[in-house]
């Protein structure tokens, strides 16, 4: 069972996510965050501690236009909280990839979240 103050917590990062809000994602960091990003079940990115999380954000803010989150359901995982996401986004910039400025990206993925002293913990994204 997760409980409310943690889906407050987590509904809170993911609306400054969703609003391009750096400040307001990492007020409710821990201090030793670890955030780690999965694709097809590699993992690809990893960051260690706020200055590190913070770089990404930045950096990463600057990919999308537009991007929106929507949870679709939280579950309990051991001590951790996984919420179900649907996740799509519009490009602001050209990728190696082949995409393009101005298109859009739509996938279903999962977030697991850990939660210490208050503060989210661990972050790990996998689509």
């Amino acid at each position: 069972m997760i409980s409310e103050k943690s889906k407050e917590i987590i509904g809170n990062y993911i609306m400054t996510y969703n609003s391009f809000d750096i400040e307001g994602m990492v007020k409710l960091l821990h201090k030793e965050i670890i955030f780690r990003n999965f694709t097809n079940g590699e993992m690809n990115t990893e960051t260690r501690g706020i200055q590190e999380f913070r770089e990404l954000a930045e950096k990463s803010s600057k990919i999308f236009s537009s991007r929106r989150q929507t949870v679709i359901d939280y579950s309990a995982i051991d001590d951790k909280a996984e919420v179900q996401i649907e996740y799509e986004a519009t490009l602001a910039v050209n990728l190696p990839n082949g995409l393009k400025s101005g298109d859009k990206i739509q996938l279903k993925g999962k977030s697991i979240f850990g939660l210490y002293e208050g503060k989210i913990s661990l972050i790990e994204d996998y689509s």
